[in-house]
């Protein structure tokens, strides 16, 4: 980086409500080559030890980002694992070759990890030791400060003036050994975070959101990991088309017959069988390998075998008894579908109607997404089963029990009291 880049970063902060008034903001400075280069790729425990050395001497918050291999490989697992922090640099890690990063991860206790969409990359990085104590989350950050695009590259044009290269985002991140441009758009990812954290907390903190931010950013760090999800099946793909449950039961033998080839071979589901030929068959139904061939999804191009053993899952489908066959649609967590409320319950209805429109308001008020000034799940359920007083302290501990935030109960409380009262 130049000392005129070094500058530019230092100075500029482009939010929305800090552009330059007269003329249209000045182009970005395209972004090439990290400060120090690229740096070596780490596949040994020798070399991993050298970079656990260097981070926990380094000082100051720690950028971390990590590749996967979506799309390609079986599961959500971490093919690179970016980092930079003061005094250590940036350094480039593979899971492959060093697949426990707990050493990592224990030099970095109690530091602040600085992450974009931190909620995409926590899952695979707790998979090879590495969990932060505390974060702050960039992508999060610019939702609450009111950007418009948030996504990592519009974020380091907007606030800091850079333009980085993204044509590697989507690439196999399992290929072995990875090309030179994709390491150099690895380590860029991390090059400006430490920045971009820094002028986003001084953007928050101009804007009274600062508190707000770090309850969220601690609220991400001690969330326990998601349980797996129930019957996974049932979202596949133009799964609204299958409406009787035997071809219901079509769908889930198929997507778990490929769940499992997928798993052995290490390799995406969708690359096994695509999901609108499980679909297809579920809606076909077909006797035999031979009607199954004349589907679309599994043509010729298939092999013999493979088409027996889809066909074979058909079969057991077509084979269950009735009493084993899925039910239509998931038991509903919570209330129905806002759609249903005007006949089931007009009064929930206008209360919901009420509660939306004052959120909305108050989300543009403070210019950030309705989603994250509060869930919709959350809206929903408090007026679909409101406290039989819905005075401020009971509201309040509903939305606390589910999981909003102080400050989100504070801002939020006031509105659903009033929505709540209004069209009891």
């Amino acid at each position: 980086m130049t000392d005129a880049q070094e500058t530019a970063a230092d100075t500029s902060l482009r939010t929305t409500g800090g552009a330059p008034p007269d003329d249209v903001a000045p182009a970005p400075i395209p972004l090439l080559e990290p400060r120090e280069g690229i740096p070596p790729v780490v596949t040994s425990d020798d070399a991993l030890a050298r970079v656990v050395a260097a981070f926990a001497a380094g000082t100051g918050p720690v950028a971390v980002d990590a590749e996967r291999a979506s799309g390609y490989r079986y599961g959500q697992r971490a093919y690179l694992v970016q980092l930079r922090r003061e005094g250590a640099g940036s350094a480039l890690i593979d899971p492959v070759g060093c697949p426990d990063l707990s050493s990592l991860g224990e030099a970095l206790h109690g530091s602040e990890w600085i992450l974009h969409a931190a909620t995409q990359d926590l899952p695979c990085l707790r998979e090879i030791g590495m969990t932060p104590t505390g974060l702050f989350d960039t992508e999060l950050a610019g939702r609450l400060a009111g950007f418009p695009r948030v996504g990592l590259g519009a974020m380091v044009e907007s606030v800091l003036g850079y333009a980085l290269e993204k044509g590697h985002s989507a690439v196999d991140w399992s290929t072995r050994p990875l090309p030179d441009p994709w390491l150099r758009y690895a380590a860029l990812d991390v090059e400006l975070l430490i920045d971009l954290r820094n002028a986003l907390e001084g953007e928050l903190d101009r804007q009274g959101k600062l508190e707000w931010a770090q309850e969220e950013f601690n609220a991400i760090a001690a969330a326990p990991p998601a349980p797996p999800r129930k019957d996974p099946w049932r979202r596949t793909s133009g799964m609204h088309k299958v409406r009787r449950r035997r071809q219901m039961a079509v769908v889930r033998e198929l997507w778990n017959a490929r769940d499992q080839v997928a798993q052995r071979r290490d390799i995406s589901p969708g690359k096994v069988l695509g999901d609108a030929a499980i679909v297809e068959a579920a809606l076909s139904l077909p006797a035999n390998v031979q009607a199954l061939t004349a589907l679309p999804g599994f043509g010729h191009r298939m092999g013999r075998r493979q088409l027996e053993q889809w066909q074979a899952a058909i079969d057991r489908a077509k084979a269950l008894p009735e009493a084993e066959l899925p039910q239509p649609g998931q038991p509903l967590a919570g209330p129905p579908p806002p759609r249903s409320w005007a006949d089931k319950d007009p009064a929930a209805a206008a209360r919901l109607s009420a509660a939306r429109a004052a959120v909305s308001e108050l989300a543009e008020r403070l210019h950030m997404p309705q989603e994250n000034l509060i869930t919709p799940d959350t809206v929903r359920r408090v007026c679909w089963e409101p406290p039989k007083s819905p005075t401020p302290g009971a509201v309040e501990d509903v939305l606390t029990s589910y999981g909003a935030r102080r400050w989100q109960v504070e801002q939020v409380a006031p509105l659903l009291v009033r929505a709540l009262t209004e069209a009891a």
